[in-house]
């Protein structure tokens, strides 16, 4: 068979199969209700195979989903700045730690914000189940490096090992002044998803690499550019994972030193503190789950959409300078580049993505995984399946 027809049978075949596992799949769990194991390693199949460095933070920052999209707004007005011009001016805003540090990697932040829903269900699943999430990036990490889907490269050292007693797999750089972000569909690695949806990010054509070969990287990130030769290096990052007490390990020595935002952060003069989410962050954006929100003393959603149920725009949403929690969100400039995501370029627009965030907790979501906007391929390939508040 001709090497295009058996690329398209390949495609038609993990469509086909996705569909039915959709239709075969259990009902989503009501809006506020904890999600399953298998639930939650559908959630996080994107990123389980990131460094932990990254993926740590991610997990920290898609608690902020208003910040994550006014970052990547920013960055789309500001495409002159680099290196560590970038990083100053991202310290002058006013978000949370784990968002500042992010806009050295557009390429993350983009994803974010292709599919904010998925993001907002990360944080919110992040938020509720902590221990349960960082077990699923486990889990599938587990089940990656077992299929031969996994393994160390140039790139990135795969690492088995124990935390407090806990087998766990560690994801590290393999180079300790550049990071690689990963570009995979999950769909390579685990198969179509059975009970969640993967994000509508835009995934490489299959197969786009070696025979054996899963999965590619972004072009390298040289992060000492953007926090200047004593950054510290990947053991000094601002947050990494703390498999074994399943928490997430903030380093405030590496927030104070790049002047990022420590506004209503206790004991900040302690060299680590073991991460806890800032409701203020959130900006006004309702929780999903009514005990996370007693928590916070914060508001819950109440008018929580099914998760079949689609948003239309109204003419109002079309307006620049819409709120969005206590914020105002100004629009992208058309003349600069658009993702996936400019459809929500204001503050109401966003707002509504975002909260239907909140009742899309299951595989019956409007958009499966594919689609999203166009990227470039992977620069470089591999052989590898591979701040928030702090008291």
């Amino acid at each position: 068979m001709p090497a295009k027809r058996f690329r398209l049978a390949s495609v038609l075949i993990v469509v086909l199969c996705g569909a039915m596992l959709a239709q075969d799949a259990p009902p989503p769990p009501p809006p506020g209700q904890n999600l399953s194991p298998d639930q939650l390693q559908g959630l996080v199949a994107p990123i389980a195979l990131y460094p932990d460095p990254l993926i740590s933070q991610i997990l920290v920052a898609s608690t902020y989903p208003l910040e994550v999209v006014q970052a990547y707004q920013w960055l789309q007005r500001n495409p002159g700045l680099t290196g560590t011009a970038l990083t100053q001016a991202a310290a002058q805003q006013n978000w949370d730690p784990s968002i500042q540090a992010l806009v050295p990697f557009p390429d993350v932040l983009k994803r974010l914000n292709e599919d904010v829903t998925w993001t907002t269900n990360l944080g919110n699943a992040f938020l509720a189940q902590q221990a349960d999430v960082m077990d699923a990036i486990q889990a599938m990490r587990q089940s990656a490096q077992q299929a031969g889907k996994l393994n160390s490269s140039s790139q990135e050292r795969v690492v088995r090992t124990t935390d407090s007693g806990r087998p766990v797999i560690e994801i590290v750089p393999a180079n300790p002044d550049v990071i690689y972000v990963p570009v995979y569909d999950p769909a390579w690695i685990w198969g179509p998803p059975v009970w969640y949806p993967y994000p509508r990010w835009y995934w490489p054509p299959a197969p786009v690499f070696a025979p054996g070969v899963f999965f590619g990287f972004g072009a390298g990130i040289h992060v000492g550019l953007f926090f200047g030769g004593g950054w510290g290096g990947w053991g000094g990052w601002g947050w990494h994972p703390g498999w074994g007490s399943h928490t997430v390990v903030v380093n405030n020595s590496f927030i104070t030193r790049n002047n990022f935002n420590v506004t209503h952060v206790t004991n900040i003069h302690n060299t680590t503190n073991v991460w806890s989410h800032d409701s203020l962050h959130r900006e006004g954006v309702p929780y999903a789950n009514r005990a996370v929100a007693q928590r916070y003393n914060a508001p819950v959603r109440n008018n929580l959409q099914s998760p079949q149920s689609h948003y239309t725009p109204s003419p109002a949403a079309s307006q620049p300078g819409q709120r969005f929690g206590n914020r105002t969100v100004p629009p992208n400039n058309p003349t600069q580049n658009r993702s996936a995501f400019s459809h929500v370029e204001n503050g109401q627009a966003a707002r509504a993505h975002t909260d239907h965030g909140f009742a899309s907790l299951g595989p019956q979501r409007s958009s499966g995984g594919g689609g999203g906007s166009q990227r470039s391929a992977p620069a470089s390939r591999g052989n590898s399946g591979g701040g928030g508040r702090r008291r």
